[in-house]
């Protein structure tokens, strides 16, 4: 009878020993966690804490001051621009008069353009912009006495109200106001 005793309860044992190598594995195979859809599937129900309000830097009567001297050299500097002739005021373009030959879609490299009194050619004629129902056109100029770059630029539907007139300063065109253009 103690050989049946002890075969029962090594018989016990080694199950028991099973069930915990069983469970050991099962426990090495989730140790690298959930995964990342499982951690962050239902966060529809989170509540996120508020932020907290940035505090505020108390400025010095110094520092202040200086703001104030940066605007008004900021101001002063875009006056001066003005002044040379280099920057512009960001005033519209009032009126000014239309003298056509023909219309303006059919000009083409070449052609001639007069801008008030200055005699400029058509260098090329094309599309800026395509806006969905209407077309931003650009008509690329040259002084041939001076080797200077313009533009026209308008609205094919609207060429009447939408002409304005550029200059090339460096790297950039900058918009010019005129009078009279004629072609």
């Amino acid at each position: 009878m103690a050989k049946k005793t002890s075969q029962k309860s090594v018989k016990k044992e080694n199950k028991s020993v099973k069930k915990i190598a069983k469970v050991a594995k099962e426990v090495e195979k989730d140790e690298g966690g959930t995964s990342l859809d499982d951690a962050f599937g239902d966060d529809e129900d989170v509540i996120y804490a508020e932020s907290k309000p940035r505090k505020e830097k108390k400025k010095t009567e110094e520092e202040e001051s200086e703001e104030e001297l940066d605007v008004e050299n900021d101001i002063d500097g875009e006056l001066d621009a003005i002044e040379r002739g280099v920057g512009e005021l960001s005033v519209e373009q009032s009126n000014y008069e239309i003298k056509a030959s023909k219309p303006i879609a059919q000009l083409k490299k070449g052609d001639k353009v007069k801008v008030d009194g200055i005699q400029l050619e058509v260098d090329s004629h094309y599309v800026l912009m395509d806006h969905k129902t209407t077309k931003e056109m650009t008509l690329e100029l040259f002084d041939p006495k001076n080797d200077q770059d313009y533009q026209l630029r308008y609205f094919d539907d609207q060429v009447d109200s939408t002409l304005e007139f550029y200059e090339l300063k460096e790297i950039m065109y900058i918009k010019k106001v005129f009078r009279k253009v004629e072609w």
